[in-house]
């Protein structure tokens, strides 16, 4: 792929995405209209916020995902500097005969995948919480629209660059931004051409949609929140991937995948004809 295409599918049409999510969204009052069909305004309460079983379901549950990717990263990372610091001698020869040592040497072998993934979270989780401070949102249920006592605004009404914008911390998406850090892990197979990082690429891009989508009819944040921490997450985690491994290997082809050329072509209807 070239340097081009690559910028264009992984950064053009995120930005482009952008500029209409903020069209459609930020500057309409879809996100309300949306909030709306979740609201009882006889009980001033969302249909599921106060249901106990759907938050545990739904919100506390899942983080078992992400906070198991950081933590096993972290493990890794460390391992990763484990075999070349042991002197060798008797206790090295002896984790070769327990086979231990292949393990650590495999660790070894993968320390850059193991430090990129714990530093794209770190920065990731920390891009998080800056526009949540440096915007300042209610969530739904603590703007009048809903019985809070705050206003509703939008992100670029409060934002910031250098300061904390005040005591909202709904935008982006928090629940939803903690899915799509599984992001990573994308980035990693496509390092290695793994034919099924595209696979691993909507199953995390789901995972993340769910997560925040969950949160609407629970009145504790809007459905542009969630496609924004989509953005915002994906931005960073591609920065950081290209850091670490650079364009040229994160464009390359998955190994195994089937390219279609026009003698393949030519013979698989020869053969079917037969």
């Amino acid at each position: 792929m070239s340097a081009t295409r690559f910028y264009l599918i992984t950064l053009g049409v995120p930005l482009l995405l952008a500029v209409l999510l903020f069209c459609t969204f930020d500057l309409t009052n879809l996100d309300v209209l949306i909030s709306n069909h979740f609201y009882d305004p006889l009980t001033k309460t969302f249909v599921l916020q106060h249901d106990r079983l759907f938050e545990k379901l739904t919100h506390k549950l899942p983080r078992i995902l992400p906070n198991s990717l950081g933590e096993l990263s972290v493990i890794g990372m460390v391992l990763s500097f484990v075999w070349t610091l042991l002197p060798k001698g008797r206790f090295t020869a002896w984790l070769e005969q327990v086979r231990v040592a292949p393990v650590l040497r495999w660790f070894v072998a993968h320390r850059r995948d193991f430090i990129f993934l714990v530093v794209s979270i770190a920065i990731t989780t920390g891009m998080v919480h800056y526009f949540k401070s440096h915007t300042s949102v209610w969530c739904p249920v603590e703007t009048t629209l809903y019985g809070g006592v705050h206003e509703k605004r939008e992100w670029f009404e409060n934002f910031s660059l250098l300061h904390e914008a005040g005591e909202g911390r709904c935008w982006p998406g928090g629940h939803a931004s903690s899915g799509f850090t599984l992001l990573a892990l994308y980035f990693v197979a496509r390092r290695y051409r793994w034919q099924h990082a595209r696979k691993l690429f909507i199953a995390v891009m789901t995972i993340g949609m769910i997560y925040g989508t969950t949160r609407v009819p629970q009145g504790w944040h809007f459905v542009s929140h969630t496609f924004w921490s989509a953005i915002l997450v994906w931005l960073t985690m591609l920065g950081t991937a290209l850091a670490f491994y650079g364009r040229e290997r994160l464009s390359q082809p998955a190994l195994g995948a089937i390219r279609q050329t026009p003698e393949s072509v030519a013979e698989g209807i020869s053969v079917s004809a037969r």
